[in-house]
């Protein structure tokens, strides 16, 4: 298939791309920017079949130096900017990265990051000579282009591989849910190293359709830019949602706006009974990073009826729901949720056994359990049984146990989602002590140092033992009772 960004700078160049702190950019001058780029990374001796690993936020060079790394056919290792340096350090030595490009903003973490993989910032990269400003003029569809960690339920994250392909139908299985428009313009407020921002990048080019990039969430300038730009989709969480749906107090969006496409879980009712006397629609999703963006969605005319489900598959994929053996179930049946489309990954990057287990037969085991009502509406149940999700962030439990467990003294520790107003769910620790002088503070400076910031434990339990069955396995749902029965005031 032709290269995208070259291909849309020749079929609309004059149109809007990229809007970013007041300074438009048409396709032409994207593209522009991007080959500039592709010949100063070509300086560093990088070109196609080659690793770069990102360090960025949400800023308008960080969308250039993407694209020109998409162009050049370099895999990008796209890493989340909240990660501790020790995070960072293992996620590019798994990677095998060739070099890491960073915003000099991030220099103080850079610079506790242990790894033999060269480092350039931004700064000194936009300094280089342009060299030969060599990209793709065509792109294999089978081709990886970037790579997202993710992390499992046990051991160290995941690096998933997105192909151009994954990309391509996940932006065309959008558009043929949500439809596209001439008018259309997609306000991103979420982070671009993370699937649900880096996949409006891809649909930016592919729609030919304007991103109004922020670099941080912010509900006043999100209200204000909506109806400065027109703006007529946004990617949200339910937090970003209630604090733009306060912001607006009595007012109402503009009637151009006709899209919230609300990711990282169900949305409460009160939450939707709000959206629905502002007039603006909720579009529930259900995806993730093996997906490259959202793989079902629910439209807004079933978000009460269907409360709690996240609609059905988009137009190129397919689910099934699967017992322990691995065979279907019935409609109504709760099981395992198993997904296939050509925007799933074909695999995590250096583990083929991990691949092998989790895609068998072209079907993903999401590990995730749910279930399809009679009309084939999904409702996840268990989001990767254990996951939190904060704010958006997926945080798997099992990683801040293993950072306590390394604490002398903790003789064991359970973690589970706490319910949070502001933030939808936080990590709350359950500590069993073969210690005494054990303290609370010592394990968030522990936390601290080991951790992001948006993993730490919001609060410590100290107990005599936690709940395991014969097999050893910890019972998270005791551990939710217990913290309901100290909502209570029953203790436990």
């Amino acid at each position: 298939m032709p290269n995208w960004l070259k291909k849309r700078a020749d079929l609309s160049p004059n149109r809007e791309a990229l809007i970013f702190e007041g300074h438009t950019y048409t396709f032409l001058e994207v593209f522009e920017k991007a080959s500039s780029y592709v010949g100063k990374i070509g300086t560093l001796g990088l070109g196609k079949g080659k690793t770069a690993a990102v360090l960025f936020s949400n800023q308008a060079e960080s969308v250039f130096i993407l694209y020109a790394l998409q162009m050049a056919g370099i895999k990008a290792v796209i890493l989340n900017n909240r990660l501790t340096s020790e995070e960072l350090s293992w996620q590019l030595g798994d990677s095998d990265a060739d070099v890491l490009v960073y915003e000099s903003r991030f220099d103080d973490k850079v610079s506790s990051i242990s790894s033999e993989v060269n480092f350039i910032s931004t700064d000194k990269l936009k300094q280089l000579e342009d060299g030969d400003s060599v990209f793709l003029e065509e792109y294999d569809m089978d081709d990886v282009t970037t790579i997202m960690y993710t992390s499992g339920t046990t051991g160290n994250p995941k690096g998933v591989m997105q192909t151009y392909g994954n990309h391509w139908w996940s932006a065309n299985a959008s558009a043929l849910n949500l439809g596209l428009h001439d008018y259309d313009k997609w306000l991103c407020t979420v982070p671009i190293f993370h699937i649900s921002g880096y996949s409006i990048l891809m649909r930016s080019q592919i729609y030919g359709m304007p991103v109004i990039l922020h670099s941080t969430f912010e509900e006043k300038k999100v209200v204000e830019d909506i109806r400065k730009y027109q703006v007529t989709v946004m990617s949200v969480v339910s937090t970003m949602l209630s604090r733009v749906l306060v912001e607006l107090g009595t007012r109402k969006l503009p009637d151009s706006f006709r899209c919230m496409l609300l990711g990282g879980g169900p949305a409460p009712l009160p939450l939707l009974e709000s959206c629905i006397d502002k007039g603006i629609p909720v579009f529930q999703t259900y995806g993730m990073t093996e997906t490259s963006s959202q793989f079902a969605t629910l439209s807004p005319e079933y978000s009460i009826e269907r409360l709690g489900s996240a609609g059905k598959a988009l137009f190129p994929n397919l689910i099934r729901i699967v017992d322990s053996d691995g065979q279907d179930v019935p409609l109504g049946a709760e099981g395992e949720i198993l997904v296939k489309g050509p925007n799933v990954t074909y695999g995590y990057l250096n583990r083929p056994d991990v691949t092998a287990d989790k895609i068998r037969n072209k079907w993903l085991h999401t590990g995730d359990i749910g279930y399809l009502d009679s009309e084939g509406f999904l409702y996840v149940l268990d989001r990767r049984s254990d996951l939190i999700i904060s704010g958006g962030e997926n945080i798997y439990p099992a990683e801040i146990e293993g950072v306590l467990l390394s604490y002398p003294g903790v003789a064991d520790a359970g973690v589970i989602g706490a319910p949070d107003e502001k933030w939808q769910q936080v990590p709350v620790a359950f500590i069993v002590k073969s210690d005494s002088g054990v303290s609370e503070e010592a394990l968030l400076a522990l936390c601290e140092e080991k951790l992001a910031k948006y993993k730490l434990p919001k609060k410590f339990y100290f107990v005599e033992s936690l709940p395991r069955n014969a097999a050893k396995k910890l019972l998270r749902r005791k551990l939710r009772e217990w913290l309901e029965a100290e909502g209570d005031g029953n203790g436990h």
